[in-house]
């Protein structure tokens, strides 16, 4: 039996809570496996090359969707050659999530709703088991990079720029007396202050190089998953496994609006404002021209880096343990 590598957040209070649960129940199914606690932001990412160069082929993450995201990142070597897609380091190695906490936004749309940890628990045992071998589901992963395109990083739900990049770099920032409070009320609080302090960007969306989009924009995101931010759906209509990345632009909104749209966007209503714009594609790049303008990026909750950046759509590049068959 293979010997599965469990990746633990540390930092994450829910977590730490998750884990001993976790734990136990492993124990009691006897699976044997290996743990590592991460302590500083790209802990996960580089643990899950470090394992898969030593042959383990089963990662599980508990954790929420940016540590998720950040072991993911560990199953690609990054290319040195600009323009090259990053190559897998084991194509036959399964990422599984293990979350913490109901409002993962990863596990909620891989599943097609909500389940409990106790459900995914079970779902990893009969993985390592070799019960159910075949319960993977093959995903699309979004490549970026950032900083004049010279960050690479690896991207399972949404990017984000403009106010949302700015509330990420918000929450990120955030000191000790704010990491009391709950992350719904964290998120509210550096949500409102990016607002407060926003003004529009001049921005030029390219995508395929068929469409550009260029105008004043309040945001840009681009989107593989139906979830995102907690269970915003930037794209209502986005499937983790089309092949197709959706790329969300607003433009012309002022404050009051923006408001309204954060309130709908928990269910997609924000389609309906014609000042809201969804393009589909495979390739995109968010540019902004003046050193001033350049917008924070946010990626499964991470901070990554700023405008410029281009995403590419890794169609069917990931192969998660999940509870049904992939089709």
């Amino acid at each position: 039996m293979n010997r599965p590598l469990i990746i633990i957040n540390n930092i994450a209070a829910k977590a730490r809570r998750a884990w001993p649960i976790i734990r136990k129940q492993l124990g009691a199914s006897q699976i044997n496996f290996d743990c590592y606690e991460t302590s500083q932001p790209a802990d996960a990412t580089a643990r899950t090359r470090v394992a898969l160069r030593g042959g383990t082929t089963d990662i599980a993450v508990v954790g929420g969707d940016g540590t998720l995201s950040e072991a993911a990142e560990g199953f690609f070597e990054f290319s040195a050659r600009v323009g090259e897609l990053p190559s897998p380091i084991k194509s036959a190695a399964s990422p599984a999530n293990l979350p913490p906490g109901p409002g993962d936004d990863f596990s909620r749309g891989l599943m097609d709703g909500r389940a409990p940890l106790e459900k995914w628990i079970a779902i990893f045992v009969s993985h390592c088991r070799a019960q159910e071998r075949q319960r993977t589901r093959l995903v699309d992963v979004l490549y970026g990079r950032c900083d004049g395109y010279k960050t690479p990083f690896i991207c399972l739900n949404a990017s984000t720029m403009g106010i949302g990049g700015d509330t990420a770099a918000r929450v990120a920032a955030q000191g000790k007396s704010m990491r009391r409070f709950s992350g719904e009320a964290r998120f509210a609080a550096a949500a409102m202050a990016a607002l407060v302090a926003w003004r529009e960007r001049h921005v030029r969306v390219s995508i395929d190089d068929r469409e550009v989009i260029e105008d004043r924009m309040n945001l840009a995101a681009v989107a593989n998953a139906l979830y995102a931010g907690g269970g915003m759906m930037l794209s209502p209509h986005a499937k983790i496994d089309d092949g197709k990345l959706d790329i969300i632009t607003a433009s012309g909104l002022n404050r009051a609006q923006v408001l309204r749209e954060l309130a709908r966007i928990y269910k997609g209503g924000h389609v309906a404002n014609p000042k809201v714009r969804i393009v589909q594609g495979t390739n995109v790049r968010v540019e902004t021209f003046a050193p001033e303008d350049a917008m924070p990026i946010e990626a499964d909750g991470n901070v990554r880096g700023h405008t410029p950046v281009e995403f590419r759509v890794m169609p069917r590049a990931l192969r998660f343990v999940v509870g049904k068959n992939d089709l």
